[in-house]
């Protein structure tokens, strides 16, 4: 069986390309002229074309399945973007319903990620303490998804700040990988 040649300056061009555009498209303004569904559409079709890419491209999974797993779980430490979220609850800018659960779920993801990372030296030999907080963290961005769609279609305006940069950047680039780590921290994990 031939090897599946991976392309890794490809794919990080790629994904260095999506967060330069992304955060283009939030500094012009032009992401904060856009009213609901069309925001959660746009990453709703992010996050199935990535989980796509990772499931018919050959070259892509195999690039994906070798990334370390302390790497993968590392990149969660992003989440302690939940800080900001609890920033703007606090300044009367984003909704409760969707502010603190997100903002508070993100930190204790991160710093749960942070602890895997620095703390657990096999990780493999702890695979029920990955599964544990794989399920909850990926039940936690699915649950922030889902009240930030539901808040921004009751009042657009309520979810104004990720609309506009620096913070598009979160809905726009990280939520759709967190979303695929999280899946591919499954795939893995199975078994």
């Amino acid at each position: 069986m031939p090897r599946t040649e991976s392309h890794p300056r490809l794919y990080l061009a790629i994904l260095a390309l999506w967060f330069v555009a992304a955060g283009a498209l939030a500094a012009s303004g032009f992401l904060a002229t856009l009213v609901p569904p069309v925001p959660q559409a746009i990453i709703g079709a992010l996050t199935v074309a990535l989980i796509l890419a990772g499931t018919l491209l050959p070259g892509f999974r195999v690039w994906v399945a070798g990334i370390n797993l302390r790497q993968l779980i590392f990149f969660h430490v992003t989440r302690f973007v939940g800080i900001a979220f609890l920033v703007l609850y606090g300044r009367g800018e984003l909704p409760a319903a969707f502010a603190l659960p997100a903002g508070w779920g993100d930190i204790a993801v991160a710093t749960a990620a942070l602890g895997l990372v620095l703390l657990v030296p096999d990780l493999i030999a702890h695979r029920a303490l990955l599964v544990a907080w794989n399920v909850l963290g990926f039940a936690d961005i699915l649950y922030a998804v889902g009240s930030g769609s539901r808040a921004a279609l009751a009042d657009p305006m309520s979810m104004a700040p990720l609309l506009h940069f620096p913070l598009a950047l979160v809905p726009f680039f990280l939520v759709p990988l967190v979303i695929g780590s999280h899946l591919q921290l499954f795939f893995r994990l199975k078994g």
